[in-house]
């Protein structure tokens, strides 16, 4: 984005702050309540107030300046819904360093790209992931494997990397920095419309205001319990349940992942006020009893007061957001009645534009380009790492961020999510490029076109499907290239972004200049 003029005096909403300084003013005002409740799916819960678990933060970012991580230095944080994954991320914010959190998900080609790419010094990972993060991510300087597999024993011992209990040190030995609010803080890596996922960089602003809008968005309050079973790498559990519940000084309630039967025992268990939900779940949890005593006074997700899920006797708003907008950039009233299935209204923390394809304003009831205009490094994401040409073709010629989503104008200013840029696919809850499996498949012997497009899916929204020109037609095609594509797949790919199907096809539809027309794709698996 190109840098404007600014006006000297500005005191932003975040001067002499970071996010060291909120946990440790958490710690101080609400020392012995409760934070986290880790819940295990094979163990008893496991609470950790304020004021214990800034200590054990501070005795391990001790740790980490001890093992020569120094401010500024990046460290993969590879691990699934676990205590030690927030303990790592606040520790390495604390230290200056920057937390990389990554997709547990991902196949070994793309954890190698994660850790070269943002040149990791160390790593923090788990029993399950501890080989391949070892044999692919050959410049780290060491390695830390926790003990417990997301709080169950692991299947064997480990022989790569040092005990993660073992880096802790004293608190008391902390590490002192100075307070820079644009200081970087963490980084996620996203799907993009290429080949190659996009490094999100935030600052400690950043996460401020992730922490700060959040709660005011959601209506969280110090009592509100929220349950957070959704990925901690992601910038949902991250920012919109974790960081926004920090800011309040609530508690939050850890689930190793999502599981139908043990949601509601959970919710009953802790008092559970809140959560941040997607539809997969929401359709999963019809098939069980819903427990008359709940205490859920809001949920979140994708769209308003969806009326299949209306029979939960919770109120949920929708809204839209990324990982670079921090927080929702749309948002529905907590308080007020909704447009069912809509994603709500423009949040008055950012401006967003709606235009068609040449730019004009679109009127109610038009579909349009969906941009949004905030402060990059505070509302805004800082930059795409070590991708300056990426962060500059982000930003239109107005300042406003591309989103690559569509959205349909609707009465009274609120918005309904129209669809995605071509290209990208929603699985579950995790943005796939059409064109990142295309370059897997592409290179395989015997393919000579391929052309990868979403198919609805009754519980993860859409799965990709490829459409396979064989190098002989399909006539010719070697009896086992379906299974040669689903093994380079497997092998390149994380798991969510395998094809469901292959169709071999003797041609494609073709728009102009010879592209593949994808939308006659998409009717054909429709």
């Amino acid at each position: 984005m190109p840098k404007s003029q600014a006006a000297a005096g500005i005191v932003g909403p975040f001067a002499g702050l970071d996010v060291p300084w909120l946990l440790r003013m958490r710690a101080e005002v609400r020392s012995s309540h409760p934070f986290l409740i880790w819940a295990p799916f094979d163990a008893p819960a496991r609470q950790w107030s304020y004021g214990e678990f800034h200590e054990r933060v501070g005795a391990l970012a001790a740790g980490l300046a001890k093992r020569g991580v120094k401010s500024g230095e990046y460290v993969l944080i590879h691990l699934d819904n676990c205590i030690e994954a927030l303990l790592a991320w606040f520790a390495c914010v604390e230290l200056g360093a920057i937390a990389v959190t990554t997709n547990t998900r991902s196949a070994p080609a793309e954890i190698e790209y994660f850790a070269d790419h943002c040149g990791a010094v160390a790593a923090i990972t788990q029993p399950a992931y501890a080989e391949i993060v070892a044999k692919h991510c050959r410049n780290l300087r060491w390695m830390a494997v926790t003990s417990h597999e997301a709080g169950t024993a692991p299947a064997q011992v480990v022989s790569s990397g040092d005990s993660f209990e073992a880096l802790f040190a004293d608190s008391a030995d902390r590490p002192k920095r100075a307070t820079d609010p644009l200081a970087p803080c963490s980084v996620q890596y996203t799907s993009g419309t290429t080949s190659r996922p996009k490094a999100v960089l935030w600052t400690n602003a950043n996460a401020l205001w992730g922490a700060k809008i959040n709660a005011a968005h959601e209506d969280l309050h110090a009592g509100d319990v929220h349950q957070t079973y959704l990925p901690l790498f992601h910038t949902n559990a991250l920012a919109y349940s974790m960081l926004a519940t920090l800011w309040v000084g609530g508690s939050c309630v850890i689930q190793p992942r999502f599981s139908a039967s043990r949601f509601w025992p959970v919710a009953r268990a802790h008092g559970s006020t809140w959560t941040s939900t997607i539809p997969f779940c929401m359709k999963a949890l019809l098939e069980h009893e819903i427990p008359r005593d709940h205490k859920f006074r809001l949920w979140g997700t994708a769209v308003n007061e969806p009326p299949a899920f209306a029979v939960f006797g919770v109120k949920i708003i929708g809204w839209w957001g990324m990982t670079e907008t921090i927080t929702h950039g749309i948002i529905g009233e907590a308080d007020q009645p909704n447009i069912p299935m809509s994603i709500g209204r423009a949040a008055p923390e950012y401006q967003i534009r709606v235009t068609d394809d040449d730019g004009r304003p679109t009127e109610v009831g038009d579909t349009g380009n969906l941009s949004i205009k905030g402060i990059p490094g505070l509302s805004l994401f800082a930059e795409y790492l070590h991708n300056e040409k990426a962060t500059r073709e982000s930003f239109d010629e107005h300042g406003f961020f591309i989103t690559g989503d569509r959205v349909v104008r609707l009465d009274n200013g609120y918005i309904r999510f129209g669809d995605r840029a071509k290209d990208m696919l929603k699985v579950g809850a995790e943005n796939v490029a059409a064109s990142e499996i295309e370059q897997v498949i592409a290179v395989v012997p015997g393919v000579r076109e391929v052309a990868v497009v979403a198919k609805t899916h009754p519980m993860l929204d859409e799965v990709p499907v490829a459409f396979v020109i064989p190098q002989g037609g399909v006539a010719g095609a070697p009896p086992d290239l379906k299974d040669r594509i689903i093994a380079a797949c497997r092998a390149g790919l994380a798991d969510f972004k395998l094809p469901r199907e292959i169709r071999f096809v003797d041609d494609m539809p073709r728009s102009t200049l010879e592209k593949v027309a994808k939308a006659e794709l998409r009717k054909m698996v429709g």
